[in-house]
């Protein structure tokens, strides 16, 4: 059985990205336009005294469920190239997820890795870095992730990082993928190597606090094709709940 299963089907949403009271530059909106092109979440722009010059909204239902300043929407994605944090230039400590980006669980995306795009997989990057931030900062529970190949652990220095830290943490630690190369006991992590879809094409992160299964916090993407994913990223144990068994059980 697939992990693709538990991806959601797109759906157009009730989610909106509202840009208030732009000054930017033109390119810079249309970074933010292109960059949810291929989402189910509309982007507009509107003028309104209430709100402060550059703000973006993330309206739901009608309603502000959350706000940021378009300046930390540009230095967390739009601005932004993964090898910041490939590279560990960014660490944990250094992230920053916008409101209106981390509000955006549960909404079902499609996508584009490089050199299609440079920004849209960084929203995968991002999203994982936050689920391991949580994880050690709780220093307890259990994480799941996957890499496809187990050899990017040790070959990207912002990931080694991480999983360093994780590994000194008590968080109990589990790692996938395809066994290029095994995790030596430095990292004091639990190896599950395998050849099949799940293993080649899965990207998931998930953690699970001890006692406190409500702050859940995992993502899910499935490679549909070479550099192109459809996931999501929920918060709360009935919407990870299925994904967790389901890795737990059968990888």
């Amino acid at each position: 059985m697939s992990l693709r299963q538990f991806v959601p089907d797109r759906e157009d949403t009730a989610h909106s990205l509202v840009l208030v009271n732009s000054t930017a530059p033109a390119p810079v909106r249309e970074m933010l336009v292109d960059l949810f092109e291929d989402q189910p979440v509309a982007v507009e722009e509107i003028e309104d005294e209430t709100y402060e010059t550059d703000t973006i909204l993330l309206v739901k239902n009608g309603s502000v469920v959350a706000t940021s300043p378009l300046a930390a929407v540009q230095n967390a994605v739009l601005l932004v190239n993964s090898d910041l944090f490939v590279t560990g230039t960014r660490g944990l400590e250094d992230l920053a997820v916008p409101d209106v980006i981390e509000g955006l669980d549960g909404v079902p995306f499609t996508l584009t890795g490089y050199p299609e795009s440079d920004t849209e997989k960084l929203l995968l990057i991002l999203i994982s870095r936050l689920i391991e931030r949580r994880a050690v900062r709780a220093d307890e529970g259990t994480l799941r992730a996957s890499f496809q190949r187990l050899s990017r652990i040790k070959d990207e220095q912002g990931t080694k990082t991480v999983y360093e830290q994780l590994g000194e943490s008590d968080v109990d630690t589990h790692v996938y993928g395809e066994p290029d190369w095994i995790p030596s006991h430095e990292y004091d992590v639990v190896t599950h190597g395998g050849n099949g879809e799940n293993f080649q094409k899965a990207w998931f992160v998930l953690f699970e606090p001890t006692g406190n299964p409500d702050s859940a916090l995992g993502l899910l993407a499935y490679e549909i094709s070479p550099r192109r994913w459809e996931g999501f990223y929920a918060l709360g144990e009935a919407e990870l709940a299925a994904v967790s068994t389901h890795v737990t059980r059968r990888m």
